[in-house]
């Protein structure tokens, strides 16, 4: 009888082999369907996911304090969101959020609303709607109101809509009187006749508005699987700063985007504001843990520094890739 042995070890070969080949899981969350949010979408379309040796399934949550919850309940390992909901829960003591990058450093929304609402004052007794409360639209509004003098917990109504595609619908079908949006909402509103009453990009707000958030404990067990993730957005984060054809084709299938000047208008607008580097800066932790501390005593005693790891970037930096072709 001949001996089965070499087919064995021609089998485990094969085995071990489709082990190696296997792409590792890394759930995902995302809270926004906008432009500084793209660049999973732009992995995914351009191969990076596969090329990084990743399966990176993503959930649509809006809201940094509905994205807070599902990761805690372990819906999620890594996010793309706004900073204040992880923030809040690092304040709290209950839970070991991390920031590992950043999108976006400063909030770039404005409040937009009908013809007859020229000035900020034009906003009192109106409704005014955002994504969700305690999101990065319901935090801009609070702060661009009280910078131009007025009172957003007496002099407006908040209204939540469930996400940008749905507040820019709820202006149009008049539900609400005006909306926080950022790009590109915000300029498809002004395609549709709505003004600007309070421009938020000259108001320069820091605040942790696009970041990659994920815990102490997904990086104590999954450290190279994250490195792994953060390599990919290097390089998406290379396509959105240099190849804004092949970002309006992604923004396109996403958003059904097809409008070359609004296209134009929102990138040239935004791309402004967003870190080519994901480069973390303290400045806009300490500002959401200064409002925080309003109400809150026990967000003097956190530093921003202490929530942010820059282990990944710093290694992206010290191999070059963001400056790769």
């Amino acid at each position: 009888m001949k001996s089965r042995l070499p087919i064995f070890i021609l089998a485990l070969c094969l085995t071990i082999a489709a082990r190696a080949q296997a792409a590792d899981k890394l759930v995902g969350i995302h809270s926004a369907r906008v432009l500084s949010q793209s660049m999973p979408w732009i992995a995914q379309d351009a191969g990076l996911f596969k090329k990084h040796n990743l399966d990176f399934p993503m959930v649509f949550i809006p809201a940094s304090s509905a994205v807070t919850a599902a990761m805690l309940g372990g819906d999620g390992e890594i996010a793309l969101t706004g900073g204040e909901g992880m923030i809040r829960a690092n304040v709290s003591g209950g839970s070991d959020f991390v920031f590992i990058g950043a999108v976006k450093n400063i909030l770039t929304h404005s409040i937009l609303g009908k013809p007859e609402l020229k000035r900020p004052e034009d906003l009192k007794g109106k409704k005014v709607g955002v994504t969700r409360l305690g999101g990065n639209p319901h935090y801009f509004a609070i702060q661009a109101l009280r910078l131009k003098g007025l009172d957003p917990s007496k002099d407006v109504t908040f209204i939540q809509t469930g996400g940008a595609p749905e507040t820019l619908a709820a202006l149009k079908s008049g539900v609400i009187d005006a909306a926080a949006l950022t790009a590109p909402t915000d300029t498809q509103a002004t395609a549709m006749g709505y003004n600007f009453v309070i421009f938020g990009p000259d108001l320069k707000i820091p605040y942790a508005a696009t970041v990659f958030v994920t815990r102490r404990a997904v990086i104590a067990k999954r450290s190279a699987v994250v490195g792994q993730f953060m390599r990919a957005m290097a390089e998406a984060s290379r396509i959105l700063h240099n190849d804004r054809e092949f970002v309006y084709k992604v923004l396109g299938k996403q958003l059904r985007l097809t409008d070359r000047k609004i296209l134009d208008a929102a990138y040239n607008g935004e791309i402004k504001a967003l870190e080519p580097r994901l480069s973390l800066r303290a400045e806009p932790y300490q500002a959401i843990l200064d409002d925080i501390a309003k109400t809150d005593g026990r967000a003097k005693k956190v530093k921003a520094e202490e929530m942010m790891d820059s282990r990944y970037v710093d290694e992206l930096e010290k191999s070059g890739a963001f400056d790769k072709s």
